[in-house]
């Protein structure tokens, strides 16, 4: 588990000092182990930016090729818009350490594979034969549903979620109650979804192994505490 808890560290440190500011020293200090002991697991510090970022570009990526694969406008547009919220929440410190430093934004293959994924978010949320006006607008949707992840970091992610939808939905000019794609798998009596994906489990011990709180964590999967629990011991 060391790896681990040297990308909990490293993406803790980075949130907080910034990337270019934060030293492997000072990275093999709050593990708790040598310098050689950190250069053992990764060579580089750009080694553990990419092993953090990567996550996050593959949820996205992910969410957002499933959204391309739904059927009419609409629902690959809030398919799209949910996807693109959700995998952000999951992934707040990160996008905190990559705002905190946004040359990292710029530099290949992280910048690249961003710029992509906006891109395609920003082609799904105007539709197929938008004008003008519509791809503007779906600019501007998609530019409004990362920063308050950032800005807002310590909302509930559930209670966030909701804001930034609604935010989308007005922009859109859509009623409050428009626009929901459909939710991950829920339980055999509906509610929350019933257990964690394995990749989701990863995830859970991860930002147990950070510090994050059982509710914290629960909120931002959408799962009860004893689910995160069992994810935690299992």
């Amino acid at each position: 588990m060391t790896p681990q808890r040297i990308l909990s560290a490293a993406r803790a440190l980075f949130a907080v000092h910034g990337y270019r500011a934060t030293s492997m020293q000072s990275i093999a200090d709050q593990v708790g182990i040598t310098k050689a002991a950190l250069y053992y697991h990764f060579d580089s510090k750009e080694e553990i930016l990419h092993q953090l970022t990567l996550p996050l570009l593959d949820e996205l990526e992910g969410a957002l090729a499933e959204a391309e694969a739904e059927g009419g406008p609409e629902e690959v547009r809030w398919r799209a818009i949910e996807g693109y919220v959700e995998v952000h929440l999951r992934h707040r410190q990160t996008l905190t350490m990559l705002v905190k430093d946004m040359t990292l934004l710029v530099q290949a293959p992280v910048g690249d594979r961003f710029r992509a994924a906006i891109a395609l978010a920003n082609n799904l949320v105007a539709g197929p034969g938008s004008g003008l006006e519509e791809r503007v607008r779906a600019c501007q949707v998609v530019a409004g549903l990362a920063d308050p992840v950032v800005l807002f970091r310590d909302v509930p992610a559930d209670v966030l979620k909701e804001h930034i939808l609604a935010g989308a939905r007005a922009l859109l000019g859509e009623p409050l109650g428009a626009g929901r794609a459909r939710g991950p798998a829920r339980g055999r009596k509906g509610g929350r979804p019933a257990a964690l994906t394995k990749e989701q489990v990863a995830r859970v011990r991860e930002m147990h192994a950070a510090g994050r709180g059982a509710d914290e964590i629960a909120a931002a999967f959408g799962v009860s505490r004893a689910t995160v629990y069992r994810g935690i011991k299992n």
